[in-house]
């Protein structure tokens, strides 16, 4: 993946309507960063490996600070996300350190023809492209081909040494800031409220007004460090659960905490504030690490005598046993889409809110807008069921008959004491009631900023936190409100191809120094899939080679491909010891069945723009 001997592309130059972010309010151009090496991390805040890639980014930031000016280039999935207040929260809340450009058109991406979100585009200190990354797990990669880009051009002298143009916001002032989810304390622990203040990397306990703080948790620095309330760091945590007073004193805590970005359950004892590791490393799940490390587990809920783990970086649903320590995969494949059936070959889609009842789990499925719950058979087995929901595309704010309503990115599910749910629908700043004996779906709050989870009260009124407004509001549920409902989907460029047979590759270049890990087998793994099913006459399926051969139904009409591929790359030096990376993206690409098109599609994993 050198700089030499390869045609050399120029990078088109970055425009976008909505503006610039974390410059200060200065625009910039790829002809003013003429000396840098320009990262190009195109990014949307709904999508959960786009914020995996924010934090790996980060040691590389840090390493070629001097050389380095990474743009976030911000492009929206939902209707939400190109609202610029919004993008302007988001770059808050993740702790965004460089500059964005907010495209709510998609017109950079179309410029630079972006499949996928994340997708990241190396541009040399000349203007000229020379990587390409789709995915995560590339950090590793861009360290090698930086250091290239930097060797050539400093024998050149085209490279420029100093800071970049990136300009923090103000601190926020405030009790919170992005609260995730919240608690209701009992008696024995004292009442009120448990909190996760996400954006101060620390727990709060609320009076039982929830307008009084009462203690933090946390010393409110970003890490990973066990200890008393004071010490103990955490990292944008989300979910908490209590465990059964009899659990909890067998185990030694009484809460469960989802550690986001650190990629652990923490345990927390309220009565000394001393906080523990649980489950996890602090290293984030890729393939081949089994159950040792946790991918952004975003919501925890006592379901079925365990903790049931939302995990929401791989699409899958986990479980912890506070009493044996034991941590297992339920349910999901690690494959992202809208799946219903038996628990072990269902997919997810970045479950964010979890709520048991009886023997019944809900899910809030975020990525595919979709009230999804998980039944319990009393033999062990688990059967997956959509509620509401249409898939990964479509999404939207309509009431009515639960199969013709849809919902927005929604984070969080409350069970109210009637066995109705409540919907913390996130996107569509709402809270939507789910009458399950009915079938039918209400919206009864609007207006909400961002909200991510509700609290049940005593009479009609629930605690709702209000992330993206940085505060805890009390909501009284008093009858439907009136709304002007939409329907949407996601709108990307499509693709046109030839109907009937269609050669899938998806390139994949070691990166510098590294070779395919083919030790114990196949180093690279191919998954295919489409929307509607009947699209693909022939190719569908799992397998180990990174090219496929398919053959498209021209009577399918038009409709997604969904590929998901992976590789394992590693060190050239080191021998049995070298240290090993793995690659992996989804992408779902919308084709158009055109005559004459061409009969292949080429998609980049890594490798040369």
């Amino acid at each position: 993946m050198g700089t030499t001997g390869r045609a050399r592309v120029r990078a088109p130059e970055l425009v976008g309507r909505g503006g610039w972010l974390n410059t200060g309010g200065e625009p910039l151009t790829l002809t003013g960063l003429r000396g840098k090496v320009v990262l190009l991390d195109f990014w949307t805040f709904c999508c959960i490996n786009c914020l995996h890639v924010i934090d790996e980014l980060r040691e590389v930031e840090e390493r070629w600070s001097d050389v380095l000016v990474t743009v976030g280039v911000h492009s929206p999935k939902f209707v939400h996300e190109a609202d610029h207040a919004a993008v302007v929260a988001a770059v808050e809340r993740y702790d965004v350190a460089h500059p964005v450009l907010d495209d709510p058109d998609l017109t950079t991406w179309q410029n630079y023809a972006v499949r996928a979100w994340p997708t990241l585009v190396l541009v040399d200190p000349e203007g000229y492209v020379v990587a390409q990354f789709a995915g995560e797990g590339h950090a590793h990669a861009l360290d090698r081909v930086i250091a290239e880009v930097v060797a050539e051009h400093g024998a050149k002298g085209t490279l420029h040494r100093g800071t970049g143009p990136y300009v923090p916001p103000p601190p926020r002032a405030g009790d919170f800031s992005f609260p995730g989810k919240a608690v209701r304390l009992p008696e024995r622990l004292g009442g009120g409220f448990l909190v996760s203040d996400s954006g101060h990397h620390s727990l709060v306990v609320l009076d039982e007004t929830a307008q009084k703080v009462v203690r933090r948790i946390g010393s409110g620095a970003r890490g990973l460090l066990d200890g008393d309330e004071h010490m103990a760091r955490f990292a944008e945590p989300q979910g908490v659960a209590l465990l059964p007073a009899e659990v909890a004193a067998e185990a030694g805590y009484d809460v469960v905490v989802a550690d986001t970005v650190n990629h652990t359950l923490r345990g927390v004892r309220l009565e000394t504030g001393q906080v523990q590791t649980l489950a996890g490393s602090g290293r984030q799940w890729m393939q081949g690490s089994g159950t040792t490390d946790l991918s952004s587990p975003w919501d925890v809920a006592w379901f079925d005598g365990k903790v049931w783990i939302a995990m929401a970086g791989i699409h899958q649903l986990w479980t912890y046993d506070p009493r044996s320590r034991a941590v297992a995969v339920v349910a999901g494949t690690t494959n992202e889409g809208l799946v219903d059936g038996p628990a072990h070959e269902a997919w997810f889609a970045q479950t964010s809110g979890l709520a048991a009842d009886g023997d019944t789990l809900w899910l809030a499925d975020s990525e595919t807008s979709s009230l999804r719950r998980v039944r319990a058979d009393g033999s062990g087995a688990y059967v997956v069921e959509t509620v509401v929901g249409k898939g990964l595309f479509d999404f939207g704010h309509r009431d009515g008959p639960v199969d013709e309503a849809l919902l927005q990115h929604p984070l969080g599910v409350t069970v109210l004491a009637d066995g109705s749910v409540l919907v913390s629908d996130t996107y569509n700043g709402a809270l939507r009631h789910v009458d399950v004996s009915a079938g039918t779906v209400a919206t009864v709050a609007t207006g909400l900023a961002e909200p991510s989870d509700a609290v049940r009260a005593d009479g009609d009124s629930v605690l709702v936190v209000e992330s993206a407004g940085h505060r805890l509001s009390w909501v009284r549920l008093t009858g439907a409100a009136s709304v002007e409902g939409f329907a949407s989907r996601t709108q990307r460029p499509t693709t046109d191809v030839a109907p009937g047979p269609l050669r899938l590759e998806v390139v994949f270049d070691p990166p510098p120094g590294q070779h395919l890990d083919e030790r114990w087998g196949p180093a690279t793994r191919l998954v295919v899939s489409s929307t509607p099913p009947g699209l693909l006459r022939s190719g569908e399926g799992r397998d180990t080679g990174l090219v496929r051969e398919l053959e498209l139904d021209p009577a399918a009409g038009d409709g997604v491909l969904h590929v998901a591929a992976m590789a394992a790359s590693c060190d050239d030096e080191g021998g049995e010891n070298a240290a090993c990376h793995v690659h992996q993206q989804d992408w779902g690409v919308p084709v158009r069945l055109v005559a004459g098109a061409p009969a292949e599609l080429t998609l980049v994993l890594s490798g040369n723009a």
